[in-house]
């Protein structure tokens, strides 16, 4: 049974601080129609455009993902897409009156109650994954960076950090099997920062929303409590003290992983930028906002290059048909030697994917091409005709009392032989919908991953007498 696609059940509204603006916004949370994705919209700002969150939209990555359209920015959008992705909302308009989305505690806690509170509801359209087929790698070899993805079939992740110049912060390893795992392992773990950095970042215009509430702090080399009294000071902080484990004592870690987990909950958020959730395993070493959203380009590519083509029908013979080949001789009124199709691997409203399984004992074998058998390239149309027929039988009530006929045949093309041992995948969509018992299809023919013909059907749905 088809996945449906989700948005949330009603609006909702946060209010918080950015983390390198300071700025106080309102975000807004709103639910959206079927395949609207993930849009953010500025309302401080007159006429602003939708800005789609996709990895070719992304303007910045330093300290936080930016995406931008037409001049305007959205700052700090991961810990927002993380808890959308993750909570399995495929579709919401994000509208914020400022700048920069709210960074709260640093996790993305908050976002996931407030999605909770709207509630989620499905809408009536199926979700679409980019489903990983082959190894997918993307590697920074100077900065120790990977990023890689497997066939896997749902969202499973594994984040490793390793931080040499540090003796606190070493290595960590978090990992999900699925978003199941998302709200409770995931989604309270918070940013972190090493003291160290807190200075320049100030000095370069960020962190202005930073506090002690929002951030990790890590310290990572000897400090005296002088040095840590002036730095609370500079950033108007109350006076702390550095636990033994080599963080400040204003807070506890929820997890002695925390860091690692945050680094999942980024990759999660930066993800989302690939437009589809994802069926797959990804093994992340050392990833950050740019290495995650140059995967996530990586998945765009593929996304558009599969949309430019026709993608090929998955094929699993150890899987229980939809329909076997005495329920098609329910179907079709064609019997041996012209029943061409031997089961049908999946069936929808608008599509089907039908087999026929090609072996010398074919009765067209004996007289075509005898010395170098070749399967007719008119009962490769005629099989996916009958897939076709099937697919228009689906669409009646009491299909056994009907039969399609065929009208017309365009555009086809025989584009490779097809030869004992092969077996063809037929794969038929409604190019319109069926009117006054006329339905119109296209259809192609597979062998493997390769197309061995293709053609338009039109065919009229009658009533047996």
């Amino acid at each position: 049974m088809s996945e449906k696609q989700t948005t949330l059940s009603k609006e909702i509204t946060l209010n918080g601080k950015g983390l390198h603006t300071g700025a106080v916004v309102k975000l807004t949370l709103k639910p959206t129609n079927a395949d609207f994705g993930y849009k953010f919209k500025r309302t401080d700002i007159e006429g602003e455009p939708l800005i789609p969150a996709l990895a070719e939209n992304v303007s910045l990555t330093e300290r936080g993902t930016v995406i931008e359209k037409e001049g305007v920015s959205v700052s700090t959008t991961e810990h927002c897409l993380s808890a959308l992705r993750g909570m399995n909302v495929d579709n919401c308009l994000v509208e914020i009156d400022g700048p920069e989305v709210p960074i709260f505690d640093g996790s993305a806690k908050f976002f996931v109650e407030a999605i909770k509170k709207a509630g989620i509801k499905e809408l009536d359209k199926d979700r679409k994954y980019f489903v990983i087929k082959k190894k997918m790698v993307y590697e920074d070899k100077k900065n120790g960076i990977k990023i890689i993805a497997l066939p896997y079939d749902q969202l499973s992740i594994d984040s490793h950090i390793s931080f040499n110049t540090s003796t606190v912060l070493a290595n960590q390893f978090a990992s999900i099997e699925s978003l199941d795992e998302y709200e409770n392992e995931i989604s309270g773990c918070r940013t972190f920062v090493f003291l160290h950095e807190l200075e320049p970042l100030l000095k370069n215009n960020l962190i202005k929303g930073g506090d002690l509430d929002n951030a990790i702090i890590i310290i990572d080399k000897e400090i005296s409590q002088e040095e840590l009294d002036r730095l609370a000071d500079l950033f108007d902080q109350p006076h702390t003290e550095v636990q033994s484990i080599g963080i400040l004592n204003n807070l506890e870690l929820n997890f002695p992983n925390e860091m690692a987990r945050h680094k999942l909950l980024d990759l999660v958020g930066d993800l989302a930028l690939a437009g589809l959730p994802i069926k797959g395993k990804i093994i992340a070493t050392k990833p950050g906002h740019k290495s995650n959203v140059e995967f996530a380009k990586l998945i765009r590519k593929e996304i558009k290059k599969r949309a430019s083509r026709i993608e090929v029908p998955e094929y699993d013979p150890n899987k229980e048909p939809v329909l076997d080949i005495n329920d098609i001789r329910k179907m079709l009124p064609h019997r041996p030697p012209f029943l061409l199709v031997d089961k049908i691997i999946e069936i929808g409203e608008n599509h089907i994917i039908g087999i026929k399984n090609i072996t010398m004992n074919e009765p067209f074998f004996v007289g075509h091409f005898p010395e170098e058998p070749v399967m007719p390239g008119v009962l490769q149309i005629e099989a996916m005709a009958q897939c076709g027929g099937i697919l228009v039988l689906n669409n009646v009530d009491e299909p056994e009392k009907y039969s399609t006929y065929f009208l017309k045949i365009d555009n086809v093309r025989m584009r490779k032989k097809v030869i004992p041992g092969d077996t063809l995948i037929f794969k038929l969509e409604f190019i319109s919908e069926i009117r006054r018992g006329v339905a119109n299809m296209r259809g192609v023919a597979f062998v493997g991953d390769t197309i061995v013909s293709e053609g338009e059907f039109m065919a009229q749905v009658i009533k047996n007498k």
